[in-house]
């Protein structure tokens, strides 16, 4: 997790929010009008300054990043999550999402959750992957909701109609897994 003090490396920032925008105009790419960008150094600054952003890093440089929030009812939630494509495959993402769930544990959380947009009247390729992945890695998909409910700003910059899915996972909590050690 990076301390809220990191929020004052204007560098730090920026390249966050650079990593961030570049993987997701990949992963996003058709659901947004011309010229929209995924986040800005502002809105960086403000979840980095919450202590709601962990970085991995490799060889000391920044290769992804994930949001980590505590929503109420004992549920964690992350998002913005990035890895730079040249290294997909090694496992930055998978440890990234484990930090998270590890994370959301510590807080006292036994949920998990995640939102993917995705269009609703075509299927994007990313959008697939990301489904399957989710989906092998626990993620079950719990309810579709719309992202003009949830952020009627973001909802204008949007080129084609787009949903929210929302994926849970029970996260295995410590006196969960005692319990089914004990009992078989």
């Amino acid at each position: 997790m990076l301390s809220s003090v990191a929020a004052t490396d204007v560098r730090l920032t920026a390249a966050l929010t650079d990593l961030i925008n570049s993987v997701y105009a990949v992963a996003e790419e058709g659901l947004w009008v011309e010229g929209a960008a995924r986040t800005t150094v502002e809105r960086v600054t403000t979840l980095v300054r919450a202590g709601e952003m962990a970085v991995a890093r490799l060889d000391g440089q920044i290769v992804g990043c994930v949001r980590i929030q505590i929503l109420v009812g004992g549920v964690g939630e992350f998002g913005m999550l990035a890895v730079w494509p040249r290294l997909r495959g090694i496992g930055v993402g998978r440890d990234l999402v484990r930090f998270a769930e590890d994370a959301a544990r510590a807080k006292r959380c036994d949920t998990m959750q995640l939102e993917v947009l995705v269009p609703r009247e075509w299927s994007h390729p990313a959008k697939v992957f990301l489904t399957r992945w989710y989906t092998r890695i626990g993620y079950k998909v719990m309810r579709i909701g719309t992202i003009e409910e949830s952020d009627p700003e973001l909802a204008r910059l949007l080129a084609t109609p787009c949903d929210f899915v929302i994926y849970q996972k029970q996260l295995e909590t410590p006196r969960r897994a005692g319990m089914r050690n004990e009992h078989g």
